[in-house]
């Protein structure tokens, strides 16, 4: 099915953004493992929306109902599945918009794919309301991988032209903590105020801005991934290209090294501590779509909320004429900021699926 990833760890969401709930299913998962169900609800408040100016006002508690999976705190071998309630949904913003696809959403690919007949309420199934339960799985899978060693954190690197200081050659599991425990996730916070300013002239001109969010991996033993079309990156793009809003990802020095020399892109190797290592990690950790035992980095760019306050052009889907709409109700000025514990969740679910397949270590 399209909504669910993954071959050992099988990942899949299901819900609608104003039905009366949205979860997750995850299969696959190694029995006996500890979680600390508030260690993850703390991973969940991350990205919850209605905290701050910064994001829709929308209020929900996020908070994971586990139907199965769990036994005494510790993971027992039956598949996992987890429902968050929605409970402050506000359709009547969406009535009139039933006729009027909006530009930037899914609403008209939707009409046409199912003959009209998507829920698209708030964004429907193709919401990052849907996000929340996969943050679910994917902080599970975090707490997982740390218990052997690998850590996966993010930072905001940038929203709009304001750019966050980039993740150091070898981020810790500290640094990633320190992030995740700030109000707003960047490395700076000089530069942080400045992107919260961005944000917020963009919600004053009923606009809105986008962002990229950078991740990394550390931990991961060198050998990890297939050459060709099933490598890390391949595995961990396709996934990442199911986050709501998710335009573009890279891989360590990304589009610019197509601006480079071999000379100047090239990681030389050296022995460090009795191990391969690489001066430079330009190749993110990632060399033929195998793990080098390099830090993995990568990074997502996400697109401006089209969802905004501004008069736009559009169509009657049932007069089948040009129109105009000016879109109400609660909406980000801004995802991406929200989006930084989504990319981990991704990330950590994938790296545990590719681990839980190679058997690698202790695995």
């Amino acid at each position: 099915m399209s909504s669910e990833f993954g071959k050992i760890l099988r990942v899949g969401v299901f819900g609608q953004s104003h039905g009366g709930a949205v979860g997750v299913t995850v299969q696959g998962l190694p029995a006996g493992e500890s979680i600390d169900l508030e260690e993850l609800q703390r991973f969940l408040d991350r990205r919850k929306p209605g905290t701050s100016p910064l994001s829709t006002a929308r209020k929900e508690a996020d908070a994971p109902e586990f139907l199965s999976g769990l036994e005494g705190g510790k993971t027992c071998g039956a598949p996992l599945c987890a429902v968050i309630w929605n409970g402050d949904q506000r359709s009547s913003d969406y009535g009139e918009l039933r006729d009027r696809p909006r530009p930037g959403h899914a609403d008209y690919t939707a009409w046409v794919k199912w003959d009209g007949r998507a829920d698209m309420r708030g964004g429907g199934h193709f919401s990052g309301r849907l996000t929340a339960p996969l943050c679910v799985a994917g902080g599970i899978a975090k707490q997982i991988l740390a218990h052997r060693g690998v850590y996966v954190g993010a930072h905001l690197a940038s929203v709009g032209g304001v750019r966050d200081a980039p993740l150091p050659l070898h981020p810790t599991a500290a640094l990633f903590a320190e992030v995740a425990a700030k109000p707003f996730p960047v490395l700076d916070d000089d530069a942080g105020a400045r992107m919260q300013a961005e944000i917020l002239a963009a919600k004053n001109d009923l606009d809105s801005v986008g962002g990229v969010i950078e991740c990394a991996a550390v931990g991961l033993p060198a050998g990890l991934g297939e050459p060709m079309f099933d490598g890390v990156e391949n595995r961990l793009a396709a996934a990442l290209f199911g986050i709501p809003a998710v335009k573009g990802v890279e891989f360590g020095a990304g589009f610019d090294a197509a601006a480079r020399r071999g000379s100047e892109n090239n990681d030389p190797f050296l022995m460090e501590d009795g191990k391969i290592r690489t001066e430079t990690n330009r190749a993110g950790g990632i060399l033929g779509g195998i793990t080098t035992g390099m830090p993995v980095t990568l990074r997502a760019a996400f697109k401006p909320t089209p969802s905004i306050g501004r008069p736009q052009r559009t169509v009657s889907l049932s007069r089948g004429e040009n129109t105009e709409l000016q879109i109400h109700g609660r909406h980000d000025p801004c995802i991406a900021h929200r989006a930084v514990p989504v990319v981990e969740a991704v990330t950590a679910a994938v790296l545990l699926d590719m681990l839980l397949e190679g058997n690698h270590g202790t695995f």
